[in-house]
């Protein structure tokens, strides 16, 4: 049933909205809003000109892209369960770690800058199978005869099992020194190497992780808030995010497209691990992170097709934004 508000001021109205979508039609005037559907509330406001819109808990801070659907609206617990079925089996090494409540908490913080509410229901949902993508290729346990499939056996871990190194460079003591008796070794959902990682990303999580970065490996949503600030964050000044790779955020310059880098995933492959991975050709670490991303567009009903072709899907010709220093992780 349709609710008719009359308003002094169209400033301010409060949505409810269905969690398909939502319907606003104008009757006669700004001052009026004829409001149908039901099961969530939105508030949109104007400002300066453009909509913006809270959605409560999940979307929160009066964000433009809080008006589009979050993503518990296309990405619900059965579709994380599909995604990592194999999380919890006995071999598993992080079992009871990991759950879609975490991540949909550490979402939470990101949707109001764009993470997973960018463009329309496409666009979003492809943009959580490529961070998932990632977040399942290094996480994995899978191997080519694994129960399942090789790929269906991400966030089987939350730390390194056997650390070579305590991955302390003193090279960055000033800024980043390392906490004596700490070891800096893979922990997360996109796992952090190195002190002056830990403690470039426990600034921007308000975290003091070079003190303590256990709290990686004992809390799943700080363990996807970081891969997701990771995700969110230019590497250094001049360079994209991410996100913005991936989202069409980013126009590449002249420099980029000699470079081989165009937006898409591949992008996101070079921009988090440089030429680990990148630059080689269509090589196996890089692959299976691929692998992963198109196995999960399949099975949120996607379809791997939307994945785009060879030059955007993979970074196996491009030259890395930052090269490998002499203790790149």
């Amino acid at each position: 049933m349709a609710m008719r508000f009359n308003m002094g001021f169209a400033i301010s109205v409060i949505i409810m909205a269905a969690a398909a979508g939502f319907w606003v039609v104008a009757a006669g005037s700004s001052k009026e809003i004829i409001v149908a559907g039901s099961s969530k509330e939105i508030i949109v406001k104007k400002v300066k000109g453009q909509k913006v819109c809270d959605q409560g808990w999940e979307c929160k801070g009066f964000s433009k892209y809080c008006c589009n659907q979050t993503i518990s609206d296309f990405f619900q617990t059965y579709q994380f369960e599909n995604l990592f079925a194999k999380r919890n089996t006995p071999v598993a090494h992080a079992v009871g770690f990991w759950d879609y409540k975490s991540f949909i908490t550490a979402a939470a913080v990101y949707q109001p800058l764009g993470f997973g509410t960018t463009g329309g229901k496409l666009q979003q949902m492809k943009e959580v199978a490529a961070f998932l993508g990632h977040v399942g290729a290094k996480t994995s346990c899978g191997y080519g005869v694994a129960t399942g499939g090789p790929l269906a056996w991400g966030l089987c871990y939350n730390k390194e099992m056997s650390p070579s190194q305590d991955y302390c460079d003193d090279y960055y003591k000033y800024d980043y020194p390392c906490t004596p008796g700490v070891e800096y070794y893979g922990r997360g959902a996109i796992p952090i190497y190195w002190n002056y990682n830990y403690g470039a990303i426990g600034e921007g999580l308000k975290q003091d992780l070079l003190s303590h970065p256990e709290y990686i490996e004992q809390n799943a949503t700080l363990a996807f808030q970081a891969a997701m600030w990771r995700w969110m964050t230019p590497m250094k000044k001049g360079q994209p995010s991410a996100h913005d790779a991936f989202v069409g955020n980013w126009k590449p310059t002249k420099n980029d497209t000699l470079a081989k880098r165009v937006p898409g995933f591949g992008t996101t492959m070079n921009i988090l691990y440089g030429d680990n991975v990148c630059g080689q050709g269509d090589i196996d670490p890089m692959n299976v992170i691929v692998s992963h991303y198109q196995y999960y567009l399949d099975l949120m009903g996607v379809g791997r097709e939307e994945a785009g072709p060879h030059e955007v899907l993979t970074c196996a010709e491009h030259v890395p934004f930052n090269p490998s220093s002499k203790s790149s992780s």
